[in-house]
C-alpha cells in the first residue's frame, strides 16, 4: 500500500480508502462486512470512510465494532454530515450548528472512538449560512472531536468560500469527496484546479462506476444477479452508465487492462489515482476477496500510451459538465 498526503496538511491516508455506503448495515450482513474490514487492514488499507446516513447510522456502528482492537493512530476515520437520520426531524438534516453538534457526538459513539481524522459537510447546504456551518466544525475541531475538515460534492465558487471561513477561523479544510471516474469527469474544469490553489485534494467515490468499469454489464445482455444495477435500492446510482454505447466502449478496456497485467476494476482505480489532485480512491466491497484485488491498484502508475489508449476508448463518453458537481438545492428531510 502506498500513502500520500491529504491537501496540504501533515496527514497521511492510503491510496485506497475502504467505503461502506450501500453495504455495511443493508446489503452485507455484519460477518461479513466485519471480514472485509480486516481484509483492507491486511491488504494495508489504514483509512476507513463512512456516514452517519449510511444505513440510518448502523453502517457507522458495523465500522466501530469492526476496527475494535485495533491500534487507534494506525487508522484515518473519516464520516460525514447533512443527509437525513434518526426520525428525520426537521433539524436531523443539514449543516446548521445543532445538527453537526449532535451528529458528531452520535458518529463518535457509534465508531466507537474520541475522534474522527476527517469529518465532512456531505453536501452544500443552502438552507444554513455557510458562516454558522464553518464556526461549528470549528467548534468541533476545538473540542478535539475532529483534527481536520473536509466536504463532498461541493462546487469550485463553494470550496473557495468554504476554505476562505476555514483560514479565518483556524482551521484546515483539506480535502474534497466527489464522485469520479472515467465515465464522470466532472471535477476537471473547476473543482480540481481550485482545489491545486487552495491545497485541499480528492478522495473519490465510485472509481468503478458502481461497477460498470469491471466489464461485468455486456450490451444487451441481462444485469448480473446480485449486482448493484440488478438491486433495487441501488439500481438508480448506476442507471446512467447504462446504455449500450457506453457498455461497448468499456469492453474496449479489456484489452488495455490485459496488456498492463491488471483486471478492469485495477485499471479503473489505478486511472484515478494517477490523476491530478486525487489522494484517494475510495472503494466499497461485498466480499473479502474484492479487497485484496483492488488494492492492488496501489502504487500502479499507468504509462502514457495506456492513457491515451483509456481515452481514446471512453473519453469521448465521459460526463465533463461543471455544473453537475452540485448539491441539493434543498435540505433532503
Amino acid at each position: 500500500m502506498e500513502f500520500r498526503h491529504l491537501g496540504n496538511s501533515g496527514l497521511k491516508i492510503s491510496e485506497i480508502t475502504y467505503g461502506n455506503w450501500l453495504t455495511h448495515g443493508s446489503q452485507v450482513e455484519n460477518e461479513v462486512a466485519a471480514q472485509c474490514v480486516h481484509a483492507a487492514l491486511d491488504a494495508g488499507i489504514t483509512t476507513f470512510d463512512t456516514a452517519d446516513v449510511y444505513a440510518n447510522t448502523i453502517a457507522e456502528q458495523v465500522l466501530g465494532d469492526a476496527l475494535k482492537g485495533q491500534r487507534r493512530e494506525s487508522l484515518e476515520i473519516l464520516t460525514k454530515v447533512y443527509f437525513p437520520t434518526g426520525p428525520k426531524g426537521p433539524n436531523d438534516t443539514g449543516l446548521s450548528r445543532k445538527h453537526i453538534m449532535e451528529s458528531i457526538s452520535g458518529s463518535l459513539n457509534r465508531l466507537g472512538t474520541d475522534y474522527v481524522d476527517l469529518y465532512q459537510a456531505h453536501r452544500f447546504d443552502y438552507a444554513t449560512p455557510l458562516e454558522e456551518t464553518m464556526q461549528a466544525f470549528a467548534d468541533v475541531v476545538r473540542q478535539g472531536k475532529a483534527l481536520y475538515i473536509g466536504v463532498s460534492e461541493w462546487t469550485a465558487e463553494q470550496i473557495r468560500a468554504g476554505h476562505a471561513l476555514a483560514e479565518d477561523l483556524g482551521i484546515q479544510l483539506i480535502s474534497s469527496q466527489p464522485q469520479y471516474n472515467m465515465l464522470w469527469r466532472v471535477i476537471e474544469e473547476e473543482v480540481v484546479p481550485a482545489s491545486e490553489e487552495l491545497g485541499v485534494s480528492q478522495i473519490v467515490w465510485s472509481p468503478i462506476a458502481q461497477g460498470v468499469l469491471t466489464g461485468k454489464y455486456k450490451p444487451g445482455e441481462p444485469y448480473p444477479e446480485g449486482s448493484r444495477a440488478a438491486h433495487e435500492e441501488s439500481g438508480h446510482f448506476v442507471e446512467k452508465y447504462l446504455n449500450d454505447e457506453v457498455l461497448r466502449a468499456v469492453q474496449q478496456l479489456r484489452p488495455i487492462a490485459e496488456d498492463q497485467g491488471l483486471t478492469m476494476a485495477q485499471l479503473a482505480i489505478a486511472w484515478v489515482l494517477n490523476r491530478p489532485n486525487v489522494a484517494s480512491a475510495l472503494v466499497g466491497a461485498s466480499r473479502p476477496e474484492q479487497i485484496a484485488s483492488n488494492a492492488a491498484a496501489a502504487g500502479v502508475t499507468l504509462p502514457a500510451e495506456t492513457i491515451s489508449a483509456i481515452e481514446e476508448a471512453v473519453g469521448h463518453l465521459a460526463q465533463t459538465d461543471p455544473s453537475l458537481t452540485a448539491s441539493p438545492p434543498e435540505r433532503l428531510a
